[in-house]
């Protein structure tokens, strides 16, 4: 696993989010998944695709500047700003996040284990 590699997972994370993509989002994500939303609300990945089947999340824009990257053995750690702009549960959102997001390599693929976001005013 490089820096590369998730750099690609990352930009392809985001075009699934654009698309509501459900079969790239169960690649992606790992089973497991524990990830805090910026309302401190902890969602799994069931809850975070569901929320795409629904189309209660809807994302029309997304952009990031990744700050750092570590890779740790297996593990990779991703620290960034994103400008999203889409809705929630017919919510019109536009704001800049900042997150931290685990990657870990597995046997099959690279997948998304936890991370968080807040809001940046």
């Amino acid at each position: 696993m490089t820096k590369q590699d998730i750099i690609n997972c990352e930009n392809k994370l985001y075009q699934a989010m654009k698309d509501s993509d459900i079969a790239v989002l169960e690649e992606l994500l790992h089973d497991d998944l524990l990830f805090l939303i910026p309302s401190g609300q902890t969602i799994t990945k069931k809850m975070d695709i569901a929320s795409y089947q629904s189309g209660m999340m809807k994302v029309n824009e997304i952009s990031s500047q990744i700050e750092n990257i570590n890779i740790i053995e297996d593990i990779a750690v991703i620290t960034l700003i994103i400008e999203l702009k889409g809705s929630y549960d017919n919510h019109v959102f536009e704001n800049n996040f900042r997150y931290i997001r685990f990657w870990k390599e597995t046997s099959s693929a690279i997948q998304v284990i936890g991370g968080s976001g807040v809001v940046l005013d």
